[in-house]
């Protein structure tokens, strides 16, 4: 009896190794189909390359030339971190958590497994930090209706079986976590997983994390804040602290707990740290956010196009994307700069809004030539805009439907300046609320080497997206008129010793002027009479001296003149060019006043230095170009006249002196101011900044309807003087060579005189030379 039952002892166990020789057989089958994808039934396997070079999606960050970040371009808003960067604070939470084995095993751990089949211990998964960073990093539980954008796809024939797919996609998890701690260090899977997760909110990565959640580095984050942050990885939907407070504080407390069961920290601290808040600093980055966003904006299709060059060089596999490649793009933005001009746009145009509002207060700012209300301002403008459009193609048609709905009330957040407001109003009304708004353009850069220095395309890129530098174009009234001096002075139709008088000039036919005559005004609406020097008529922005100068050259030559130093817009070439009549950009308009602060070498405005991979190499380097299109004797009398605009007893620029920039320092301006006050202009100059602003309402018919408020020297000047303090008083700038000095004077070249008198302008028809002496090149533009 004895003897039969050893016997079935012995059977059965002969059986059992049997058997488990025959699963495990079976399951070392298994798994050799799930690696080489037998029969193509369970989808293929990341490659030794990519395993040893995975991919993820890494925001491209943009740098100031001295070393700040600007910003970023992403789809997912990833920055990576290294291991040593990383607080200890941050990895210990995350240990507790998610792994407490983490160091003891090699990518699975099969005790955790077991408790997790027969529901031992505390509750929890069984996957090990290996298996989810395989799971993020090559997306092995993809969903079987959607492939993915980008990337490779690791689905097989069986993947639409639900339990099947799960069962394959944790079977892969398990080999290429293996495979991962076979080419990894511990060290980098934590570095790698950390970089790798979402937190939520568009924060990939532990460096975005908390710097989205709490303002802050990864090497400074606290006990608390690091439990905060790896309590979300559970479900960051679910554990929002912004949206769910409640969850997560819980949440957060569990992992604390967790960091005090695995001796992390104290019971005491745990409990003190339990009984504190979030503590929150949030703050999402995104298109909106960063320093330099119209900058940012600007550059992207010169980005776009430098990639698609760098790409014609690399294989398919190997091509960058600006939003997902993790470039370093090295720009010519200063930071310090930056900084200032957007404080005092910010600080000008606070209170030049404010000032506006008290103007038209009880009424309407939009207005015809003769300052009368335009009626019907709102819906005509409304009838232009694409939502009334998509609005009419949507309802066939039916303007009564179209207009019920731009007339009823929705919640929305607007612009003001005392922050985004919540409120409600209809699309009308909204429409209504923005066109009395006040915008502005700026932009400084060094004359000396091209450098753009200081980039703002309006007040607030959140709420206006169109760029005033650049893509903005406005007429620059007087601040054409150098271009009008310059060009008489090249050509020969004027020396900087000659006098001019103040009294009417008509244009004819003969002129190039279409219709009838016409004798521009000046801004008082009166004649002087009275004999003064080019220097002191350009200060004062004479507007009749501006005219008898273009009377002798010719709009063809002015017109040529302005392309020729910088000037890229098309230019109407009939008299009224003289008063800058023609529409040109802030950008245009500083590139080109460059020209007469580089002896006359026209240096186009670079913006980007080079582009980098994110590993520090780098792919392409941008360099300027300069072109001599003036005389060096042209350019320095210009730097003289334009500082007439400050010098000149009643300058248009006199107010400059009230401000610390102009003393002990040589600096030149002009101002600008078009027909009804649309646009307030300024152009200052120095050896190592030339600045323009730009200041008026983004519809030309709404306006200040006076000069004492709308012109250049109170719409624009005083952003400028603001901003030139801040730059002065900034010794660190200094050091890099922006400081007061005078104009740079070119060898051999000499102003020439001081006030003798050659022309004068003796009647309605133009200049003509008080002796019968002419000038050498004379003949072709003297009418």
């Amino acid at each position: 009896m004895i003897q039969l039952q050893k016997g079935k002892y012995q059977s059965n166990i002969a059986k059992i190794w049997q058997w488990s020789g025959f699963g495990l057989a079976a399951f070392l089958l298994y798994i050799l189909a799930v690696q080489f994808n037998f029969l193509w039934l369970f989808g293929g396997m990341p490659s030794l390359q990519e395993l040893e070079n995975p991919k993820s999606q890494v925001a491209s960050v943009l740098y100031s030339e001295d070393g700040v970040e600007l910003g970023k371009y992403f789809r997912e808003n990833r920055s990576p971190v290294e291991y040593e960067e990383l607080s200890p604070n941050l990895i210990k939470a995350l240990i507790a958590t998610e792994d407490a084995r983490f160091t003891q095993h090699s990518g699975i751990d099969l005790r955790s497994i077991f408790r997790v089949i027969t529901h031992l211990g505390s509750a929890g998964g069984g996957s090990t930090l290996s298996q989810q960073l395989a799971k993020n990093l090559f997306d092995t539980r993809q969903n079987t209706e959607d492939d993915t954008e980008e990337g490779p796809s690791y689905k097989g024939l069986l993947a639409k079986i639900p339990l099947v797919r799960t069962l394959i996609a944790k079977t892969k998890e398990w080999i290429l976590a293996v495979r991962l701690e076979s080419r990894y260090t511990k060290q980098e899977i934590l570095k790698m997983y950390l970089n790798e997760v979402s937190f939520g909110n568009n924060a990939y990565g532990i460096r975005v994390a908390c710097k989205t959640y709490f303002g802050k580095d990864v090497n400074n984050v606290t006990e608390k804040e690091a439990a905060t942050l790896i309590g979300m990885l559970q479900n960051p939907s679910l554990y929002d602290p912004r949206r769910h407070p409640e969850r997560c504080l819980v949440r957060r407390n569990i992992v604390l707990g967790q960091m005090a069961r695995y001796g992390y920290i104290s019971q005491e601290e745990s409990i003190d740290f339990q009984s504190r808040t979030l503590g929150l600093n949030f703050r999402v980055e995104n298109q909106n956010t960063g320093d330099a966003p119209y900058f940012r904006e600007a550059i992207k299709k010169q980005l776009q196009n430098a990639i698609a060059e760098i790409n014609s060089t690399r294989d398919e596999n190997d091509k960058l994307n600006l939003y997902t490649s993790g470039l370093k793009i090295y720009t010519t933005i200063d930071s310090r700069m930056q900084q200032y001009a957007q404080e005092s746009l910010e600080d000008h145009m606070r209170d030049q809004q404010q000032k506006f509002y008290a103007h038209w207060k009880g009424q309407n700012p939009w207005v015809d030539e003769n300052m009368h209300e335009i009626k019907g301002f709102l819906k005509d403008a409304m009838k232009r805009t694409q939502r009334y459009r998509s609005l009419m193609e949507a309802y066939n048609g039916d303007e009564v439907a179209v207009w019920k709905i731009l007339k009823t009330p929705v919640k929305m957040t607007v612009f003001s300046w005392d922050g985004d407001r919540d409120t409600t109003l209809s699309p009308l009304d909204s429409m209504n609320y923005y066109k009395r708004i006040l915008n502005c353009g700026f932009m400084a850069m060094n004359p000396n080497d091209g450098h753009v220095k200081a980039w703002v395309g309006g007040i607030n890129f959140k709420f206006f997206k169109f760029d005033h530098v650049r893509q903005s174009k406005r007429q620059p009234g007087s601040t054409f008129k150098p271009f009008v001096y310059a060009a008489a002075l090249e050509n020969g139709a004027a020396t900087l010793c000659d006098n001019v008088v103040d009294r009417p000039v008509t244009f004819r036919a003969e002129d190039g002027l279409v219709g009838k005559s016409w004798t521009p005004q000046n801004s008082g609406g009166r004649y002087s009479y009275a004999s003064m020097s080019l220097r002191h008529a350009m200060g004062l922005s004479i507007n009749s001296v501006a005219a008898g100068l273009m009377k002798i050259l010719g709009p063809e030559k002015v017109a040529e003149f302005a392309h020729r130093v910088g000037i890229q817009s098309t230019l109407n070439e009939t008299p009224a060019l003289c008063l800058g009549a023609s529409e040109v950009s802030v950008y245009e308009q500083v590139a080109a006043y460059c020209t007469f602060m580089n002896e006359g070498e026209r240096i186009d405005p670079i913006l980007i230095l080079r582009i980098e991979d994110k590993n520090g190499n780098e792919l392409k380097r941008f360099e300027t170009t300069t072109k001599k299109v003036i005389s060096s004797e042209t350019a320095y009398q210009m730097t003289h006249m334009l500082k007439g605009a400050i010098q000149e007893r009643g300058g248009t620029a006199e107010g400059l002196n009230k401000y610390d920039c102009t003393k002990d320092n040589d600096m030149g301006a002009k101002t600008g101011t078009t027909s009804n006050y649309s646009d307030g202009w300024f152009m200052g100059v120095t050896q190592s900044l030339v600045a323009g602003v730009w200041v008026g309402g983004d519809d030309r018919s709404i306006h200040y309807r006076n000069i004492s408020l709308g012109q250049g020297a109170k719409m624009a000047m005083p952003a400028f003087a603001k901003f030139m303090d801040k730059v002065y008083a900034d010794k660190s700038l200094a050091i890099a060579g922006f400081k007061k000095e005078p104009f740079r004077k070119p060898e051999g070249v000499d102003l020439g005189c001081t006030s003798t008198s050659s022309y004068t302008i003796i009647d309605s028809t133009g200049v003509q030379p008080p002796t019968a002496k002419p000038k050498e090149d004379e003949e072709g533009f003297l009418k």
